[in-house]
């Protein structure tokens, strides 16, 4: 699911004579049975919160409870308990003193809805070139508050059901349909839930609470800061097909960013797949795509994790019936409309300058806030072949074509950053991160399976 999906692989077990790591205890949880991983870091640079996932098909004891699972870094330092007024407050859940090592947060999360587990996901830091071990121990342990790092959900927003995904620093959501807007904030927090549940404006949320941020930049017709779309016609290399413009929608006796009915034109279905603590997911199905050119319908699925600015997106047409020779899928964001900065090399663009924020619907005479710097970044992986487009219609989209494979299912990953947030606030370290993220994407974590081990055994 994740761009993080591993490498997992069974090697032998070490010799008797290796060296044992001491067994982590937690006040009175002191299991007796423990997995031991292999976390292995390809790239030449320390890698900070990098996503891990494994999956239940290669994990050794697939059938397991999730309240029977601890991940511990051998390598943290252990906390040293709460004290008695914090326990009053946590109650028994509250994580107790621990011994060789730390917890990690992690989740078991059921991406297909089946009532089973399919992805152990946590996250790690690891330094260049390097291995760690990661300790996964078995038995019953109920202790442990997870702070919650990102959100996922669906919000009644102005009579429009709408999804909500976000990180600290930055959030997206979707208003039209296939292309998301960006908010940031000024302080990393989550505050989506915020803007469904006290039905707050985007642009004005600032006036409630300035940490809160902004919608950063305007979508209208554009691809906005991310959206999907079809190259149909070889000979028109600019021209695009989008969910949402449709001979029928063409077709209202008024212009409108909306389709049209939900039985004569694309459809859409939002679900929340996870909802933290360090991942969320958004899943979008979309129905009765009728492009003129083809009859399309597919599922996307938008993920984030914790203390990162970026959003990965998987989509899978489910139904994939071009009328037409030469149909390729796409990947695209709005091109800035002030822009200053603008990046492409292999797989990776990045547009960025200043822009002027405010109600697209102008219904004040309040000025426009100008930030000095917004950025907007798209990544591909090269296995999907990816080919720029610029596409001028709409507002002006910089676009990757993009080769899906047979099952016409492709990946790519969407980041931004403003001039007032917290993090990548200039071109330089926005460059410097996506640079650096697209090497992470492109060579996702390994994670080696060592062996199981049983501490009556030793």
């Amino acid at each position: 699911m994740s761009w993080a999906t591993l490498v997992i692989s069974v090697v032998l077990a070490l010799p008797a004579s290796a060296v044992e790591d001491p067994w982590y205890t937690q006040g009175n949880f002191e299991p007796t049975r423990r997995l031991e991983f292999t976390v292995v870091n390809t790239l030449d640079f320390d890698r900070v919160n990098a996503p891990v996932v494994i999956k239940r098909t290669d994990f050794p004891v697939p059938d397991v409870h999730e309240m029977w699972v601890t991940v511990v870094d051998p390598e943290l330092p252990p906390y040293e308990g709460p004290s008695e007024e914090l326990l009053v407050v946590q109650g028994g859940h509250q994580l107790r003193a621990e011994q060789n090592g730390h917890a990690v947060y992690h989740q078991m999360d059921d991406l297909d809805k089946d009532g089973i587990w399919d992805e152990l996901f946590f996250q790690t830091d690891i330094e260049a070139n390097a291995e760690k071990t990661i300790y996964v121990y078995l038995g019953q342990n109920i202790r442990g508050w997870n702070e919650h790092y990102t959100h996922a959900n669906i919000g009644s927003y102005a009579r429009h059901l709408m999804p909500f995904w976000e990180s600290e620093n930055v959030g997206w959501k979707i208003w039209f349909a296939n292309a998301v807007d960006v908010y940031a904030k000024r302080k990393p927090m989550l505050m989506s839930n915020r803007l469904y549940m006290e039905n707050l404006d985007g642009y004005g949320v600032s006036a409630i609470d300035r940490d809160l941020g902004s919608d950063i930049p305007r979508v209208a017709g554009s691809f906005g800061g991310g959206a999907i779309c079809l190259f149909e016609n070889p000979d028109e290399p600019d021209a695009v097909s989008l969910p949402r413009f449709t001979p029928t929608q063409g077709a209202l006796p008024f212009r409108s960013n909306w389709n049209a009915g939900q039985l004569s034109d694309t459809r859409y279905a939002y679900e929340v797949v996870v909802n933290g603590p360090v991942r969320s997911m958004i899943r979008i199905r979309g129905f009765n795509w009728d492009s003129g050119n083809g009859f399309y319908e597919y599922v996307q699925d938008y993920a984030v994790y914790a203390k990162q600015s970026y959003t990965t997106s998987r989509v899978e047409f489910t139904t994939f019936s071009p009328r037409v020779e030469g149909v390729r899928p796409c990947a695209g964001i709005r091109k800035k409309p002030e822009e200053e900065l603008f990046i492409l090399e292999d797989g990776l663009l990045i547009s960025a300058g200043p822009e002027e924020i405010r109600d697209p619907e102008n219904i004040d005479d309040r000025e426009a806030q100008r930030v000095e710097f917004i950025g907007t970044a798209l990544i591909v992986r090269d296995e999907y072949e990816p080919e720029y487009q610029l596409v001028a219609s709409r507002s002006g989209n910089h676009t990757f074509r993009i080769i899906a494979p047979r099952d016409n299912t492709y990946e790519f990953l969407l980041s931004s950053a403003w001039s007032e947030g917290a993090v990548y606030n200039n071109e330089k370290d926005f460059i410097d991160y996506i640079r650096m993220t697209r090497q992470e994407y492109e060579n996702p974590v390994e994670v080696r399976f060592v062996r199981k081990q049983n501490k009556a055994n030793q």
